[in-house]
């Protein structure tokens, strides 16, 4: 029988007061249904339903000033703070978005911004105000949180513009269409792939390439051009985070959704284990929590760019082959890469190929 959103929303406060610091994240997966869907119970106490063209919506985000932006997926969460600036759009809509400042760097996928809701939580030093995007399924795909220093009244403003007409408690959700199964080795035209990588220009044509083969991600690392892709130990992200902290190498960190991939660049400082699982980068303006138990396969990946050279990433996989978080040396477009981090990731412990 189907829980009513009474009932789930009285589960929820039943949780919440055996555990009152519990995530909505974690308390929706004790409750087997979506963050979405247990959000939306909370619609007239403290929980507004968007609606609307996110394009414009995003476009009006650097009025708010200094944010919180979060983007997170199964095992790896990315916070950082700053403001929106220089957003752009491609396509028709609902189509691809960035946004493009020293700060806040992300890249979005409109299609995945299915339903927004604006949130104020009363916590013990006061309400905390905040914008949650969700895909069709009730997956959160992107948040953003207002700061003390934040325009709040150009929050509320946004509230009043986009508030749905549609404020019942409860959330409909559709599931994602389940991936495609990876195409045997066998079938691939390897021959062709090999070459085509070697003759990229742009690190971004990578995904373009792997379409157009029908690889999946972790597969063309296998198949790559010899010297191109190679396993390290799960073991190199702590090198890597530890060594660009007493370097002082700046690194890029992506974490991406479905709807978002999410970007730090710059230095890390305070690296910090809270037990055996999660690894933590814990610095004023930028926030990395990757639960690295989940982390079961990572390697060294080479793309050639137009600049000559290579650009040089550690891409971490779960179980199931989905990535978790990408990292890069510092590098700006038309520069070529920062030799250090080049050295640093080429010597990471080498993993036996399974």
């Amino acid at each position: 029988m189907k829980t009513t959103t009474t009932e789930l929303s009285e589960q929820w406060k039943a949780l919440l007061a055996q555990t009152p610091k519990l995530r909505i994240r974690d308390a929706a997966q004790r409750l087997g249904v979506s963050e979405a869907e247990l959000l939306a119970t909370r619609c007239g106490e403290g929980v507004v339903r968007l609606e609307g063209d996110w394009r414009e919506f995003i476009k009006s985000l650097p009025k708010l000033g200094r944010i919180m932006c979060l983007t997170r997926n199964e095992h790896a969460v990315h916070e950082r703070y700053g403001e929106f600036r220089k957003i752009g759009f491609f396509g028709p809509a609902p189509g691809i978005g960035q946004v493009v400042g020293p700060d806040i760097d992300l890249r979005l996928f409109l299609a995945h911004w299915q339903v927004g809701f604006a949130v104020t939580d009363h916590l013990e030093e006061g309400p905390r105000y905040s914008f949650h995007f969700f895909d069709s399924d009730g997956t959160a795909v992107h948040k953003v949180y207002l700061q003390p220093e934040s325009n709040l009244g150009h929050y509320h403003e946004l509230v009043e513009a986009y508030a749905s007409p549609d404020q019942e408690p409860e959330q409909l959700t559709t599931p994602l269409p389940a991936p495609e199964a990876e195409k045997p080795d066998a079938e691939i035209d390897l021959a062709a792939f090999q070459k085509e990588w070697l003759e990229l220009k742009d690190t971004h044509h990578f995904f373009m390439l792997l379409g157009k083969h029908g690889v999946s991600r972790q597969q063309a690392l296998r198949l790559a051009p010899e010297g191109y892709a190679w396993p390290v130990k799960v073991a190199s992200t702590e090198i890597v985070l530890e060594t660009a902290s007493k370097e002082n190498l700046p690194i890029m960190v992506f974490v991406g959704s479905k709807g978002c991939i999410q970007i730090h660049t710059g230095p890390v400082k305070n690296i910090k284990w809270f037990g055996k699982d999660w690894l933590n980068v814990l610095d004023d303006e930028f926030s990395l929590h990757l639960f690295n138990t989940a982390v079961k396969t990572a390697w060294i990946v080479r793309k050639p760019v137009a600049e000559g050279g290579v650009v040089t990433s550690l891409e971490l996989f779960d179980a199931e082959g989905e990535n978790i978080a990408l990292f890069f040396g510092e590098r700006h477009f038309g520069d070529k890469e920062d030799p250090k981090w080049a050295e640093l990731a080429e010597s990471l412990p080498k993993e036996e190929a399974r």
